[in-house]
């Protein structure tokens, strides 16, 4: 008579099993959204880094022929014009005062959410909520009308203050500094709510009885917000930076649309509309403007990533 055993397998079998399960199931649900980001983005990406080495123009595309590969060329020529250090700065300048103001100003709303009673707090939602929900467009038209150079409120509530004429017809736009002004007040405007929104969620998980203990214990103001609610919410700020500092390097919109309304392009330039006046069909010098502007981003970032991934680790 013969007798059958069989063999369970072992503890660490089932686990290994498992956790081949697990991946694979764990990469089913991934593999589609990867692949609608390297269509979406890696080949993007890759077509720019090639055409930026290369001598790409519309009339390659016309005539169907291959462009020609010239290396650092494009590069070379973009980076040695003589305007291309002053829009750089500019785009840098007016990205760090724009994002320092978002995020201080946003911060504030969001303490100032949490101190105030429900039906103001729901007034302010409401009123942030309309703020970021109109277009930039629509934002910069609406902005440029104010600040118009006949009809404008500002220049109206001046006169009538000071009593005299000397602000009718005077153009805001027109100077490069009250350009940038204006430009400022908008992206500003238009970006407050986001950072106040995100924040006031990151502030609602503080531990409530950690900052009641530490304002019995004589605690004022700044010493609970710097040693109790800002170690607990940085990991959001410094997401919400690195995104200001990416959004506010990007900016056309609000730019092209000020520009058009009187503002002098090559003095207002900023580096993505910049990009958009080197011509049509430029795709090589185009492309390599795009990758120095990527470069720029990721220099500034690199801090604030490196930060975030060492907490994550941590």
């Amino acid at each position: 008579m013969t007798t059958l055993t069989s063999t369970r397998p072992s503890w660490e079998e089932r686990e290994r099993r498992r956790v081949r399960r697990d991946a694979v199931a764990s990469w089913t649900l991934l593999a589609p959204s990867i692949i609608l980001i390297l269509l979406m983005v890696g080949y993007p990406a890759v077509q720019m880094i090639w055409q930026s080495f290369t001598d790409y123009q519309v009339r390659h595309k016309i005539q169907g022929t291959a462009p020609e590969f010239v290396g650092l060329d494009n590069y070379i020529k973009i980076i040695t014009r003589s305007d291309f250090p002053e829009v750089v700065a500019r785009t840098v300048g007016i990205m760090l005062v724009t994002t320092a103001l978002i995020m201080v100003l946003g911060v504030l709303v969001a303490l100032l959410m949490t101190r105030i009673g429900r039906g103001m707090r729901v007034t302010l939602s409401v009123g942030l909520l309309l703020a970021w929900a109109i277009p930039p467009l629509t934002a910069s038209v609406v902005w440029g009308f104010i600040f118009d150079t006949q009809y404008g409120v500002v220049n109206w509530a001046l006169n009538s203050v000071t009593g005299t004429q000397n602000w009718h017809n005077h153009s805001w736009l027109l100077n490069p500094w009250t350009f940038f002004l204006v430009l400022t007040i908008i992206v500003v405007w238009g970006a407050i709510p986001f950072v106040a929104f995100t924040t006031y969620a990151a502030l609602g998980q503080v531990p409530g009885e950690r900052i009641e203990a530490a304002q019995l214990d004589g605690a004022g103001g700044w010493k609970r917000w710097w040693n109790i609610t800002f170690p607990a919410v940085r990991p959001v700020l410094a997401g919400l930076l690195i995104l200001q500092v990416i959004w506010n390097m990007k900016l056309f919109t609000q730019v092209y649309a000020l520009q058009s309304r009187g503002g002098i392009a090559s003095e207002t330039n900023v580096l993505p509309v910049y990009l958009f006046r080197q011509g049509i069909g430029e795709f090589g010098a185009t492309s390599a403007i795009g990758m120095l502007i990527v470069l720029i981003m990721l220099a500034l970032s690199w801090f604030n990533l490196r930060q975030m991934l060492k907490e994550d680790d941590e």
